[in-house]
């Protein structure tokens, strides 16, 4: 019985190996770059049906959220530098 398994896990692994051995890596811009857009994908994504459109301002959210984080945490330090006392919520 063991020999059955043992036959048919080397069977299997052949199987998959020779399915990975198969691609011959036609339409590789280099070795290892083979990558390719699906058909219809245009070339150029700016102004297609695929352009995002981001808003300026929803981009601009992050950056105003961590100028606010440090400015906080400067507050934080300031305030447990000359009370000795750290205190999360300053204002």
């Amino acid at each position: 019985m063991k020999h059955v398994l043992t036959l048919l896990a080397v069977a299997g692994v052949f199987a998959v190996s020779n399915q990975a051995l198969a691609y011959d890596g036609q339409n590789c811009k280099e070795p290892g770059n083979c990558w390719e857009a699906k058909p219809g994908y245009p070339a150029k994504i700016e102004g297609s049906k695929y352009d995002p459109k981001h808003d300026p301002v929803e981009l601009n959210k992050q950056e105003q959220a961590i100028k606010a984080m440090d400015e906080r945490n400067a507050k934080r330090i300031a305030n447990a530098k000359s009370s000795g006392n750290f205190v999360f919520d300053v204002k």
